[in-house]
């Protein structure tokens, strides 16, 4: 029967047509992506007394059209632009960028901008900007300055494998210096980011280079190579005493996502040139022969891990292995703490009224550690993270192409916000390139500098396309470089005037993977899925992790929604390794049984959602539980800090229920209850169904922790202030980090529910 149960069904409401007359206006002004070809720009200017008129012609003087245009330039001290024309603007402290408007996107070969030319009104002297680029390069044409050569390159350390060195810094031309390569005999044999230091690893024993650097600028500019140095590397044969162990490997810290080690030197007739810090079998990291501490970052939390450390000499001759030293990483929340996390739907903006702000008035945002914002989809065409369409889902929930393709970039960072929906009370310009959720989202982070935001991919109507994307190397590595580009970088396409590279930059803190459901044809109709789905998935999250590690900076967090039915778990989700990975698996504690708008589900009997433990008096062949859920993974070895227990607010209801002497608890039904939409049979949020039903009888089953409420006609299940209170303390008893909520716009406006949460979780 679990094939029959889709546990967690989730519909995307229909997208509000039409956004008015201001957005109709802004989607004209999308701009294309730019095309082949080189523009230079000339500035004019000229005096109206009061204020003067400075006009960018653009030209092309090449064979092709150029379509797309960005003009830079920085303001002089003194001068002010009030007001902008033939172009959109964006300010930057003195830094002004003009894209152009929808009529004069396209130069035509051997033409300009005339009559529809940018310019500007401006008060201050009359004084042309500096630094003016079009799509890049130089107005005038000219070719950018690329940095200067480095100098001084020395040999700082040489041992049989590898060599030390270091440089003086180039001077810059054009544009920052970001990186330097070194190079030998024509090929980059390793690269630099801002230091002038490098440890060129992999050469030959006894072997001479002739090594030069050359700087590399933000744009891609290269210098000339420095002045060649040879080094020569240590011959093995001159040196075949090993060092001596290092000795007393012990941890000095520890957090969610790394360990801090430290050993006492080893000893050798030559020198200790470096020490291999092993993480099992592999190496994690190596320091210099001078240093005896070493941090080994890009671990999962609540974890256990085994170090060795070995000392190596010039001559490349390895000591013997340290003492192992076992040390557990901290979960994401420490000691003593509980996490919460509560998913924030991308369309309760609309019937739902639900806004971002209604997490900070409600108190939630103070009380939750994460919210998952809810969901990405998968372009079905590039299989990449897909955003910058509006798209509605269709009607029909067993439409196989009910999701495909469908977004909405509207509500994400589109849509303008009024002042009494805003999370401060200040509403979108209507012009920014970042507004919608995305925007009240930076709002809310603003307000809680400790609050996690991730983003869901998938879900129930939009995981058709995993399989595809975890199929092959090549497919999981473009797929979550355009995951990470889009959503951790913020290069969100443009669309509505909005959007453009890094506008959604410092907004979320990682992923949610919601593949429902991997390795099984029990998802949506229309899925793709295969046998291989189970392995690939777990090469999928590790993907997502080594590409999340490889950014720097502060960890990111990587979540995933997990099945409760056993049948899933086996065909999905290899427990013995995707939590080298995953931060946070979300454990499924709801859907159970219920009835939906098609009536497929199981349409004539009631049944718990979402009851804590077995009901003895479950008719069904095989009992749900949320204790039955966390069992299957605790089971089979997983850290329960690394598992939250899902919490519904919301209800699953019946009608035409007889009483069979139960309050309707298991007894015959006539399909699903009215919903809170139409096309949401047999779903209400908390607030909605205690406020539609104020005289309906509710019961509380100590035996299996359920509530339900039974109005004589209709009986629904859901969780209320008791049951959560029995369930956080179920989640203090087994030790797990925390629950997840699905979804928060179920809460009242007062945030009852999650108030009680907070308050079973101290």
């Amino acid at each position: 029967m679990f094939e029959h149960i889709p546990l967690r069904r989730r519909t995307v409401t229909a997208l509000v047509a039409a956004l008015g007359l201001l957005l109709a206006l802004l989607s004209l002004q999308a701009t294309p992506a730019h095309a082949a070809g080189k523009l230079t720009a000339t500035f004019t200017s000229a005096d109206n007394g009061p204020w003067w008129k400075g006009t960018y012609i653009l030209r092309n003087d090449t064979d092709t059209a150029v379509t797309g245009w960005s003009l830079e330039f920085d303001l002089p001290a003194g001068v002010t632009i009030d007001s902008s024309y033939n172009g959109t603007v964006t300010t930057q402290d003195r830094h002004i960028t003009a894209v152009n408007a929808h009529y004069n996107g396209t130069v035509a070969a051997h033409s300009t901008t005339e009559p529809y030319s940018y310019w500007f009104v401006a008060t201050g002297p009359i004084t042309a900007p500096t630094g003016c680029r079009i799509n890049g390069d130089k107005c005038d044409g000219s070719a950018d300055a690329p940095p200067g050569a480095p100098g001084g390159l020395k040999q700082t350390d040489v041992t049989a494998r590898t060599a030390s060195l270091s440089w003086t810094a180039a001077t810059a031309g054009d544009f920052p210096v970001a990186s330097y390569d070194i190079l030998a005999g024509g090929k980059v044999l390793g690269t630099a980011t801002a230091a002038t230091t490098a440890t060129v690893t992999g050469l030959t024993p006894a072997t001479a280079y002739s090594f030069t650097v050359r700087a590399k600028d933000t744009r891609g500019n290269t210098s000339a190579g420095s002045p060649p140095l040879t080094v020569t590397t240590v011959d093995p044969a001159t040196d075949t005493s090993p060092p001596t162990a290092p000795g007393a490997l012990h941890s000095t810290a520890t957090d969610s996502s790394s360990v801090t080690l430290a050993w006492t030197a080893s000893k050798d007739n030559q020198r200790v040139a470096a020490y291999d810090i092993y993480r099992g079998a592999t190496l994690a990291t190596t320091v210099s022969g001078t240093t005896t501490t070493a941090t080994i970052g890009g671990l999962s939390p609540s974890t256990s891990y085994t170090f060795t450390v070995k000392a190596r000499d010039p001559a490349d001759n390895a000591s013997p292995a340290s003492n192992t030293l076992t040390a557990k990483t901290d979960d994401i929340v420490g000691a003593g703490n509980y996490a919460k996390v509560g998913y924030f739907v991308q369309w309760g903006i609309y019937g739902r009224q639900y806004f971002v702000k209604n997490l900070q008035t409600s108190g939630a945002a103070a009380k939750l550690d994460i919210v998952n914002y809810a969901f990405a989809n998968i372009d079905p065409n590039n299989l990449t993270c897909l955003n910058g369409v509006t798209k509605g889902t269709t009607a029909d929930p067993e439409d196989p192409e009910q999701g495909t393709g469908a977004g909405d970039a509207d509500a994400d960072y589109t849509r303008p916000f009024s002042a009494a929906q805003s999370v401060d009370g200040v509403a979108d310009d209507g012009w920014g390139k970042l507004r919608g959720n995305f925007n009240q989202l930076k709002k809310l982070k603003k307000l809680h500098p400790n609050l996690k935001i991730v983003v869901s991919l998938g879900g129930w109507t939009y995981s058709k396309y995993f399989s595809d994307v975890a199929a092959s190397d090549a497919a999981r590595k473009k797929f979550v470089s355009s995951c990470i580009d889009m959503y951790i970088k913020g290069n969100l396409p443009e669309y509505g005037g909005a959007g453009g590279p890094g506008t959604a930059a410092g907004i979320f803190d990682g992923f949610d993977i919601d593949w429902e459901w991997p390795g099984t044809g029990t998802g949506h109709p229309g899925n793709h899925y295969s046998p291989n789905d189970k392995n690939n998935l777990t090469l999928l999250l590790a993907e997502f992790r080594k590409q999340l590690d490889a950014l720097g900076g502060s960890h990111r967090l990587l979540t995933a929604f997990t099945p409760a039915d056993p049948q899933k778990i086996g065909d999905g989700w290899d427990l013995g390794k995707v939590f080298d990975s995953l931060d946070v698996a979300n454990v499924q504690g709801y859907d159970f049984h219920g009835s939906g708008s098609d009536n497929s589900w199981e349409p004539n009997r009631t049944g718990h959602q979402a009851n804590l433990y077995a009901d003895e008096q479950d008719p069904y062949d095989f009992h749900f539980s949320a204790d039955a859920a966390i069992k299957a993974y605790t089971d089979a070895g997983v850290e329960p800090r690394k598992l939250t227990l899902g919490i519904p607010f919301y209800g699953r209801g019946w009608q035409n229920v007889t009483d069979g002497g139960a309050a309707g608890e298991w007894q015959s039904a006539g399909g699903a209850a009215p919903g809170q939409f139409a096309e949401e049979a047999g779903t209400r949020g908390y607030s909605n169904l205690i406020g539609a039903y104020p005289t309906m009888t509710v019961h509380h089953d100590a035996q299996s922790v359920s509530t339900y409420g039974y109005t004589g006609n209709q009986w629904w299940s859901f969780d209320d202030t008791w049951s959560i209170g029995k369930k956080t303390a179920y989640v203090k008893d087994k030790g797990l980090l925390g629950v997840m909520v699905w979804e928060m716009s179920g809460d009242t406006p007062q945030g009852t529910l999650l108030g009680a949460l907070d308050t079973g979780l101290k």
